[in-house]
């Protein structure tokens, strides 16, 4: 069913001619409002991490079709940004015959629920990445795991009420916790100290720099010198979790019967407990019995 429910959203891409995919690689997918706390940009920087790789002739696991979807704010620059730099990726690595068949980047123009219908069947890994804190709840991570997709995410929102349906060994948890943001915070976070010490993350950061004859600059310079939502500080813990993905995914046994476990561990997010939860702890009302009509 999961390849069915691919091979359908190629081809919807392949009618409109707005995107195409191979539906042999995994189907990483993160669709949802552009924002830097929702962080697509660290979803980009694995991108980048993952190209560079490629280019010196290492491994990266199991070959991945990324895909972002979403809208931006009319005056967000930054979230405008974000859309540019996932095209330029997208062309370059699809010049690029080093990630032929092994890595591919798509945006998914006109995010909409016609387009959400295909996607989310697709997915097999949920991006739900947020700064841990920010995120009131989310509904897409929790489409995505109803049609079998597991999440890689932060504790955050809805995710830890996923982990705890699913099992923590059923979703890929990684990064500081909320608290951890907050004592990073009130410690003085230098994110240019993180991206020092970690190589890979210095080398993304100027791949997306140098990319379009420096287009990006700003959107590095935001990362090493202030990085309100601390991509430098999780992109280690993000990285390994990726590894983990890949391992399980190159199981496809065992991935199967972890996204069965997801499927199944949904029934908590319905509306029926949503409206009875809302009604007692935030409306304060009683319940009014409706008979039946005989």
């Amino acid at each position: 069913m999961k390849h069915a429910n691919k091979l359908a959203l190629v081809e919807k891409g392949r009618r409109s001619g707005e995107f195409n995919l191979n539906p042999d690689l995994l189907f990483d997918v993160q669709v949802k409002r552009i924002h830097e706390y929702k962080r697509q940009l660290l979803n980009l920087l694995h991108v980048a991490a993952l190209w560079n790789r490629l280019r010196d002739g290492e491994d990266i696991g199991v070959p991945r079709s990324i895909m972002l979807g979403g809208k931006a704010a009319p005056a967000y620059w930054v979230a405008k940004q974000i859309i540019r730099l996932t095209c330029s990726l997208a062309k370059a690595i699809q010049a690029d015959p080093l990630a032929k068949g092994k890595l591919e980047v798509s945006f998914l123009p006109n995010y909409c629920v016609s387009l959400a219908e295909r996607i989310f069947p697709a997915s097999e890994l949920s991006e739900q990445i947020s700064t841990a804190g920010m995120e009131a709840s989310g509904t897409g991570n929790m489409k995505a795991a109803l049609n079998g997709a597991l999440t890689i995410g932060t504790l955050d929102g809805a995710n830890i009420e996923i982990m705890e349906e699913v099992g923590t060994e059923n979703i890929f948890i990684f990064g500081h916790t909320a608290q951890g943001i907050v004592s990073l915070r009130d410690a003085g976070y230098h994110p240019r100290a993180w991206a020092e010490g970690n190589p890979t993350l210095w080398r993304a950061i100027e791949t997306i720099r140098r990319l379009d004859g420096g287009t990006f600059a700003g959107l590095a310079s935001i990362l090493l010198d202030s990085d309100h939502y601390f991509h430098c500080a999780d992109f280690g813990a993000y990285l390994d979790a990726q590894a983990k993905v890949s391992a399980v995914y190159a199981d496809p046994a065992e991935w199967t019967r972890r996204s069965i476990l997801n499927v199944a561990g949904m029934g908590k997010f319905s509306i029926d407990r949503t409206v009875e939860e809302y009604a007692r702890e935030i409306w304060k009302v009683e319940r009014v019995p409706v008979p039946l009509p005989l």
